[in-house]
């Protein structure tokens, strides 16, 4: 005969097992779990700060993006919930926020974030809680290739090929540059991508003479010192990974003391800045979008989807949409992909967290524009768009002319290699091959 305490002693003791069970990782022991009521995602997102000109305009896409696929019955037939957190008070804010999500509001996935400091900070935790996260929209290169992390997947580019294909453009529209100076915000992402770019620069076009490094404080509205000093200099090339409104102010400043009629500005992200610019940007100069979604793309996989997109956007909130909003797009996309692919490995079960972060890694989803592939380290691969700003009757800022598309494969630093490492390999000739017109 078995005693009430030897029950309860035998309950701990198996309640203590199945715990234990669940924390390990690659166990493939995780409680199987029965179809949600709703499939909650935490989105972290500059809604506050100078960022929020990226944050907000990607949370209402994603407001709108889930409302679409809601009414079309959610992603597995259950309905989406968005669980927005804001990134402006700071990481240290923003890692209790990741927990609270997680072990409070019970999410079933994570979207983080815009700011590379909070996906550096997010990731980890990621691996610690194991659950599926979804790097939206930072630029790091350091994620994937400082460490490894099996719930963790980015679903657009990074900021090596975003740095790299301006770079090839440069060098294909005008090789005989000599001399190129830098301005960029004096933050992380200011330095890491002048890092990037001038290994490249290096290894292709040696020689170049760098006549200026400037990095004025992270949210200047003044950049006449620095312009003043560019206009006694005169570098052929002036580069910079600036965004946002100090994007806006210095190519404004610029603009008005004539500096950019005598060097050629370089500007990798410059598509979100581009609606706020209006004629204030002068035409003739190299803009990127991190990504292949401008407004004006040539030939997108699926022109319809595109045009349907960007009139719902502009429709809802009477602004256009930005590359922000398209990454948060891609993201979704990725999501319900990956998703439909783990419901279908199980037999139409639902997927337990382990499940759908497998699903993820190796997955293919479509854009408007493109497909984009997660690759097993779990960086996506997203093609870049590069071409000069101009104007035409069609929209009231500036967009791309003289474009050309680099692949995404072919601009990524390889699997288990670092960016800058990799960059110093490349060769004189690489702008001929990487890209195409069109």
């Amino acid at each position: 005969m078995t005693t009430s305490s030897s029950l309860s002693r035998r309950s701990v003791l198996a309640g203590a097992a199945t715990s234990g069970s669940l924390l390990m990782a690659g166990s493939g022991a995780e409680a199987q779990p029965a179809k949600p009521a709703e499939l909650k995602i935490g989105i972290t997102t500059f809604l506050s700060g100078p960022a929020s000109v990226f944050g907000v305009p990607a949370k209402q896409a994603a407001e709108m993006l889930t409302d679409q696929i809601n009414a079309a019955g959610g992603i597995g037939g259950v309905p989406i919930r968005p669980i927005f957190v804001d990134e402006g008070p700071g990481t240290e804010h923003l890692v209790g926020e990741f927990r609270r999500l997680v072990q409070s509001e019970g999410v079933h996935v994570v979207f983080a974030s815009i700011s590379s400091g909070s996906c550096l900070a997010c990731t980890p935790l990621s691996d610690e809680l194991r659950k599926t996260t979804v790097l939206w929209d930072c630029g790091t290169q350091r994620i994937f290739e400082e460490g490894n992390h099996p719930f963790a997947f980015r679903t657009q580019g990074y900021g090596t090929p975003e740095v790299l294909a301006p770079l090839l453009y440069l060098l294909k529209h005008k090789p005989d540059f000599r001399s190129i100076a830098v301005i960029n915000q004096d933050y992380a992402w200011g330095r890491d991508s002048w890092e990037l770019w001038k290994a490249g620069m290096d290894a292709m076009k040696p020689g170049v003479r760098v006549v200026a490094e400037l990095f004025p404080r992270f949210n200047s509205t003044d950049f006449s010192t620095e312009i003043t000093r560019l206009l006694a200099l005169r570098p052929d090339v002036i580069l910079s990974t600036s965004w946002g409104g100090e994007l806006v102010t210095l190519v404004r400043q610029a603009s008005e003391r004539r500096l950019m009629e005598r060097s050629l500005m370089v500007l990798p992200v410059a598509e979100a800045s581009m609606p706020s610019l209006g004629r204030n940007m002068p035409a003739g100069h190299i803009i990127g979008s991190r990504g292949d979604h401008w407004i004006n793309h040539p030939r997108p996989r699926d022109k319809a989807s595109l045009d349907r997109f960007t009139a719902a956007y502009q429709a809802r909130f009477n602004q256009p949409s930005i590359y922000p909003c398209h990454h948060m797009a891609q993201a979704l996309s990725a999501l319900q992909a990956a998703y439909n692919k783990a419901i279908a490995a199980k037999g139409g079960g639902w997927p337990n967290d382990q499940e759908l972060a497998a699903a993820f890694r190796g997955l293919t989803f479509d854009t408007p524009t493109a497909t984009i592939t997660i690759r097993e380290d779990g960086q996506g691969l997203e093609d870049q768009i590069v071409g000069l700003s101009s104007f035409s009757s069609a929209y009231p800022y500036a967009v791309p002319e003289k474009m050309m598309l680099y692949p995404a494969a072919g601009i990524s630093a390889p699997v288990g290699q670092k960016s800058v490492d990799w960059l110093k390999t490349l060769r004189a000739g690489m702008e001929n091959t990487a890209g195409s017109a069109i």
